[in-house]
């Protein structure tokens, strides 16, 4: 887990979550690694409280606290990977390298770990998110717990998904629409209207359950290891990106032999009023969304088309391909049409 500027969820319902489900797994079944990376508000703090939470539990973590803020990061020279020249005709920091870098830094225990005869079934990854225990239990079974990796659906402010970034149909395809039932695929539609869990090539969406170190052949402990990344330098100075977490489920050698799922069934917020919203008492979906959503996903799959600029950019990706031998992008399905780079208070489009 990597927390940025994360003082308030962490204080009103973060904390909570972590240690409740830290105690309903029992604390000689999991280990917490929390990476904060430089906040602006008293993030620190509020993991201090954590860390002596988790303490009274005997939960196994590490928490590690960085002094070093986007502002630094943009200081230093301008050496090494993840740098790109932009069209304001400066050198500067990529966004998705950074993150890519830090969420890293969360899995440097792993090795560790596995060192001293110590290994776990599953990583479960958490973005900043109102959550529950029973959440997490639903996420785990999903598919009877046959997957590569396994999401949530995230919303911020429904009933309007969030994770437009890393979210990928069955074909590899953005998203048609932002509310229910999102998919153009007919694997991921189909799914997705029967409440079932959703065959995707990608997902993030606030909660993701990726399956782990079992094995020292495993993907985070191969060599070289399964890791977040960005795409290449030189393909990013086209104006091109793409999010890590879409990346990692091109990287993963699983995602092919177990698949990728959304679990619908599973539904976080970034907010408290946005997670009672996709969580009431009665059904989730009234009668009136549904009829709404079908038709509206009906006509915009009749009436857009993806290739086109799907198209634009798997052609920009093979000219640079063609460059030299060494340029190869597996994950060219998650490739946008974007240039972000770091700020000292988050991150901008250029």
């Amino acid at each position: 887990m990597v927390n940025w500027n994360n003082e308030f969820i962490l204080r009103s319902h973060l904390s909570k979550a972590i240690t409740e489900l830290s105690w309903k797994l029992g604390p000689e079944n999991v280990y917490i690694s929390i990476y904060e990376s430089g906040s602006y508000d008293n993030t620190k703090g509020a993991l201090v409280d954590l860390d002596a939470e988790l303490d009274r539990l005997n939960v196994p973590r590490n928490i590690t606290m960085s002094d070093t803020t986007h502002a630094d990061e943009i200081a230093a020279p301008p050496e090494g990977e993840g740098w790109v020249m932009t069209p304001r005709g400066e050198k500067e920091l990529r966004r998705i390298p950074y993150l890519s870098r830090v969420r890293n830094y969360s899995l440097e225990p792993l090795h560790e770990l596995a060192k001293q005869g110590i290994h776990f079934d599953k990583i479960l990854f958490l973005n900043d998110v109102v959550f529950t225990s029973n959440d997490v239990f639903e996420l785990l079974d999903t598919n009877d717990g046959d997957y590569a990796a396994a999401c949530s659906l995230d919303f911020s402010k429904p009933p309007y998904y969030y994770d437009t970034f890393a979210l990928r149909d069955a074909h590899g395809h953005e998203a048609v629409m932002p509310t229910w039932p999102f998919f153009r695929a007919f694997p991921s539609h189909y799914a997705m209207k029967n409440l079932l869990p959703v065959p995707v090539k990608s997902c993030w969406n606030g909660m993701a359950n990726v399956h782990a170190v079992a094995m020292p052949a495993a993907p985070f402990l191969a060599n070289p290891p399964l890791r977040f990344r960005g795409i290449p330098d030189s393909l990013a100075s086209s104006h091109l990106e793409a999010s890590e977490c879409c990346l990692i489920h091109a990287d993963n050698p699983l995602s092919t032999q177990h698949g990728v799922y959304l679990n619908p069934l599973v539904r976080v917020g970034y907010n408290t009023a946005a997670y009672v919203a996709v969580n009431p008492i009665l059904n989730w979906l009234t009668p009136k969304t549904i009829l709404q959503g079908l038709w509206l996903n009906r006509i915009r799959r009749w009436t857009t088309f993806p290739g086109f600029k799907d198209r634009s950019i798997h052609n920009q990706v093979a000219r640079w391909a063609n460059l030299t031998p060494d340029n190869r992008e597996p994950g060219d399905f998650c490739v946008i049409n974007e240039m972000q780079v770091l700020d000292p208070r988050g991150w901008y489009h250029i």
